[in-house]
C-alpha cells in the first residue's frame, strides 16, 4: 500500500478549515477537496497517506467490495489492527452504507460468537494472524456455528474496483425518515455479556466535534492515535482529522522502544493517550533529560483509568505543553466532554472538562432528584453523540431515564460551569463493616507512591466484614516491591481515614486492561477471591 500517496505533506501552518457533513463519506469527500495534499496519516513503517490519496483508495475499495456483493444495510463485523488498510476498509464500508461492527483484536471466540450472532453479521473480516493469534482459524470456528456468516481474510489492501460502478452515496436518514444506524460498537467486555450500542454517522461526527472544538484541534496538529481504530474513540480520531485537516500518527502495536521515536520524528503535538502510555514517555524523558522528547507537544491526553492530580503538574514539567487534558465518555455516548487548552491547571488536574456542542451532563441523587452544583451523585448524559439504543432493545428501558438521559453508572460532580469530575463507579464501592469505601479514592493516592507503577483496588469477600479492600500493585521496581504497611503509611500521610486502609496487598507484573486501557477488575476479583 506504499503507493497510496505520492505527494508531500501539506504545510504545518495551514489555516483552519473545519468542515461539516451529515455522513462520513461526505466529510471525507469534502476534506479531500479542501486539502488534497495535506497529510492524513503516517504509520510505524513511515508510510504516508494524504487526504486525496485516502479518498481515492476508499473509492476503489468500495467498488471492490460492491463487486463482491457487499450491500447497504449488511452488518459487517471486522476485527483488524491499526493499519492504513483498516482505515480504508472502514471508510469504504461507510461509502456503501453498511452497518459496521468494529471489534477490538483482544476479543476471542466466545465474545466473537456472541456479538456476530446478536448483531446478525453477514461478514466477519479478520487478519490471518496478529500478535501470535490465529484470527483466521478463530473466525472460521465462529462461522461454523453461524450459518450465513462469511469470513473474509484481509492481510493486504481491500479488494479494488472501478469507482464508476459504485451506487449512489448513502443518505443520512433511514427509509422511514429516522436516523440511519451505521455502526454497532460493543461495550468492552468488563461485564459477562457485552452490549451493542447502535450509532449513526451524525452521532460519531458529533463525538469528534467535541474533541476538535474543545481542544482547538488545528490542521498543523499531529495526533498520536494509538488506541484501537476498532474502538469508538479510534473512529472519532479519524473523523476529527477529516473535520479539521490534522494528521494522525498511528501504529498497529505500541512498542515502548520504537513508538516514542515514531511520535518524536513526526512532530507529535497531541500526545496520548492513557496512563500506561504516559508513564512510558515520562520514563524515556527522564532517561534523557537533556533533550525534549516531544518538543512540539501542545497537550498530553489521558483517559481510561484514574489519575492522581499530581500527574498533570508532573507531565507539564517533564513533557511540556499545557500538561494533561482529559475527557469523559463511554461506548454509548463517546467523547461527551473534553478539557480546553486555556483551562486552569486545577481544571486539568481535577476534571474531565465540559460537554462539547449540544452535550449535557446532570448529576442525580440516589432518590432520583437532581443534585446541586458540587453535590455528588450519578452522572447522566445526553447529547448528539448518544447512541440510538442497544441491539438488545430490552436493555433500553433500564439504560435511559424518563427524560432520555443515559444512566452511566458513574459517580461524580459537576460545577457551575458544567465541568465534570468523575469520582468512581456506583458498583466500584467496597462495603466493609457497613461503610462505603471508594476504590478510586484509594487508587488515586496509592499511585503517587514511588514504589507503585500501577494499581487497582478491589473488594474481596470477607466472612467477618462483608468485604475487604485489596490493593493489586504493579511495582515500579520488581526487585523492591512495596509492603502493605508502607502503602498504608503513605495513605495516612495523604489524609486518608484509617477506616479506609486496605487489608490485603497482591503484587502482579501487569494489570489486565481492555482495549481502552481500563482495568478489568472482574479478572482480578476472580483471581484473588478466596
Amino acid at each position: 500500500m506504499t503507493d497510496i500517496s505520492l505527494t508531500a505533506d501539506g504545510p504545518r501552518t495551514a489555516p483552519p478549515q473545519d468542515l461539516e457533513a451529515d455522513t462520513i463519506w461526505r466529510l471525507l469527500h469534502r476534506r479531500a477537496a479542501a486539502t488534497p495534499g495535506a497529510l492524513f496519516a503516517v504509520d510505524e513503517h513511515r508510510r504516508r497517506l494524504t487526504f486525496a490519496g485516502l479518498r481515492d483508495a476508499v473509492e476503489r475499495a468500495a467498488a471492490g467490495l460492491w463487486a463482491q456483493g457487499v450491500r447497504p444495510g449488511d452488518v459487517v463485523s471486522w476485527q483488524l489492527p491499526n493499519r492504513f488498510e483498516t482505515i480504508v476498509l472502514t471508510l469504504a464500508l461507510a461509502r456503501l452504507g453498511t452497518v459496521q461492527n468494529p471489534l477490538v483484536t483482544m476479543l476471542r471466540d466466545r465474545e466473537l460468537g456472541f456479538i456476530c450472532r446478536q448483531a446478525g453479521s453477514r461478514y466477519l473480516i479478520v487478519p490471518s494472524a496478529f500478535r501470535g493469534v490465529d484470527h483466521a482459524a478463530m473466525a472460521k470456528g465462529v462461522a461454523a456455528d453461524l450459518p450465513g456468516l462469511e469470513v473474509v481474510i484481509l492481510d493486504e489492501r481491500p479488494p479494488e474496483g472501478d469507482p464508476a460502478t459504485l451506487p449512489p452515496e448513502p443518505p443520512a436518514e433511514a427509509a422511514d425518515g429516522g436516523p440511519a444506524v451505521r455502526w454497532i460498537f460493543y461495550t468492552s467486555g468488563t461485564t459477562s455479556d457485552p452490549k451493542g450500542a447502535k450509532h449513526t454517522d451524525r452521532g460519531l461526527i458529533a463525538a469528534s466535534d467535541t474533541f476538535r472544538v474543545n481542544l482547538g484541534l488545528r490542521p498543523d496538529d499531529r495526533v498520536a492515535t494509538l488506541l484501537p481504530l476498532a474502538h469508538v474513540g479510534g473512529i472519532a480520531h479519524i473523523l476529527s482529522s477529516l473535520g479539521t485537516g490534522s494528521g494522525m500518527i498511528t501504529s498497529a502495536i505500541f512498542d515502548p522502544e520504537t513508538t516514542p521515536d515514531l511520535l518524536a520524528a513526526e512532530g507529535v503535538t497531541f500526545v496520548g493517550s492513557g496512563l500506561p502510555f504516559i508513564q512510558v514517555y515520562r520514563a524515556r524523558q527522564r532517561a534523557h533529560p537533556e533533550v525534549s522528547l516531544f518538543p512540539q507537544t501542545r497537550v498530553v491526553l489521558c483517559g481510561g483509568s484514574p489519575r492522581p492530580e499530581s500527574l498533570h503538574y508532573e507531565v507539564k514539567r517533564e513533557l511540556g505543553g499545557v500538561g494533561v487534558v482529559s475527557g469523559y465518555g463511554m461506548t454509548e455516548c463517546p467523547y461527551l466532554t473534553w478539557g480546553r487548552m486555556d483551562d486552569t491547571d486545577d481544571d486539568h488536574a481535577r476534571s474531565e472538562g465540559h460537554p462539547g456542542p449540544g452535550g449535557e451532563v446532570i448529576v442525580v441523587r440516589p432518590d432520583g432528584t437532581r443534585a446541586d452544583d458540587g453535590e455528588p451523585g450519578e452522572l447522566r448524559v445526553k447529547g448528539p453523540q448518544l447512541m440510538v439504543g442497544y441491539v438488545d432493545s430490552a436493555l433500553d428501558a433500564e439504560a435511559f431515564d424518563d427524560e432520555g438521559y443515559f444512566r452511566t453508572g458513574d459517580l461524580g460532580v459537576r460545577d457551575a460551569r458544567s465541568y465534570v469530575t468523575v469520582t468512581g463507579r456506583i458498583k466500584d464501592v467496597i462495603i466493609r463493616k457497613m461503610e462505603n469505601i471508594s476504590a478510586r479514592e484509594l487508587e488515586e493516592l496509592l499511585v503517587t507512591h514511588p514504589a507503585v507503577a500501577d494499581v487497582a483496588v478491589i473488594g474481596l469477600p470477607d466472612d467477618q466484614t462483608g468485604e475487604r479492600a485489596c490493593a493489586v500493585v504493579v511495582p515500579s521496581d520488581p526487585a523492591a516491591p512495596p509492603a502493605l504497611a508502607d502503602l498504608c503509611d503513605h495513605l495516612r500521610a495523604g489524609g486518608l481515614s484509617i477506616r479506609k486502609l486496605p487489608e490485603q496487598l497482591e503484587l502482579v507484573d501487569e494489570l489486565p486492561r481492555n482495549a481502552m486501557g481500563k482495568i478489568v477488575k472482574r479478572t482480578l476479583t476472580n483471581r484473588f477471591a478466596p
